[in-house]
């Protein structure tokens, strides 16, 4: 994962750790100069604001979110994401601005051999290829689901990022709604991430990270979902569930939370609100069996955090 590295015309990329700009580089994917970033004081750390809110440097490990007290405590749901991807070893050197703006995972885009959207083609060749692994909500021309797990973490929590030219960026505002084939995310050419802010937690709330992969370590995830949940006198008074690793961007399972706010948290409401969270999506030919791995996760979520 890149730590904020984004393309500044043709001019080069930005360079930090550079775990997923190296590979890139090795494959002949990107090319051209590269820019390393001076980093400020206030790019790197964690800073606790009087009323619990926090502010994440960009340059921040996700091995340190990971494995801070403080973050799990009143964050558990960021925490979890960040224990759950990648290896050690990466999460020791990877940052957060990083897994917010690494590129397309997708072996078509990764190819230097084969000309897609993202890389100024026609088309996106996983359409008619093999897409196995792509997305189940086709919201635009390319189908290569977002590769960053902090970003449908920091989605169910609401954050802002702030860049060295803007500032109260939603996750959407940062990633766009996934109808922009050419592009990961909407940074401008040149603006680089700075921090990530988190409101205060919610009081009594708890939260979960799971993902469905297809073998025990080390793996992209096939589908992904933090779930945040407040439950009093046995009803869901707030819920929140977002989804990565089947769409374009990390999704927000609005369906899933308008079945379960202000309901009993009973295994039969749980189990009928887990099925509403493939409400919209258009599977491709080979990724449908997506739509039951992010069922089963959202139902295990569900019943975890109501138990």
């Amino acid at each position: 994962m890149t730590p904020i590295a984004v393309t500044i015309a043709h001019a080069g990329e930005f360079r930090a750790a550079g775990t997923d700009l190296s590979e890139r580089r090795r494959s002949g994917v990107s090319k051209g100069p590269l820019i390393d970033i001076a980093v400020a004081p206030d790019m790197i750390g964690m800073h606790w604001a009087a009323d619990g809110s926090l502010r994440l440097g960009a340059f921040t490990t996700i091995a340190s979110i990971a494995a801070d007290p403080l973050i799990a405590a009143a964050y558990p749901g960021i925490a979890a994401s960040a224990r759950g991807l990648a290896t050690p070893q990466i999460r020791h050197l990877a940052t957060l601005g990083g897994n917010l703006a690494q590129r397309s995972r997708c072996w078509y885009y990764r190819n230097p051999h084969i000309a897609c959207l993202r890389k100024g083609g026609s088309d996106c060749p996983a359409r008619s290829g093999n897409h196995l692994y792509h997305s189940a909500f086709d919201l635009g021309s390319c189908v290569s689901p977002h590769p960053s797990t902090m970003a449908a973490a920091l989605l169910a929590y609401d954050a802002k990022v702030t860049t060295d030219r803007r500032s109260s960026l939603t996750i959407a505002d940062l990633l766009g709604d996934g109808s922009n084939g050419a592009a990961d995310n909407a940074l401008q050419a040149g603006e680089m991430i700075k921090s990530v802010e988190l409101p205060s937690p919610l009081q009594g709330e708890r939260a979960l990270y799971k993902r469905a992969i297809s073998r025990t370590h080390a793996e992209w995830p096939l589908a992904e979902v933090c779930a945040r949940g407040v439950i009093a006198s046995g009803a869901f008074q707030f819920v929140r569930l977002t989804a990565g690793g089947v769409a374009p961007v990390p999704l927000r399972l609005h369906a899933v939370e308008a079945a379960l706010q202000d309901r009993e948290a009973t295994a039969a409401a749980i189990a009928n609100a887990a099925e509403q969270a493939a409400s919209g999506a258009k599977p491709l030919p080979m990724t449908g069996y997506k739509l039951d791995l992010l069922k089963g996760v959202v139902r295990d979520l569900l019943e975890r955090l109501a138990a």
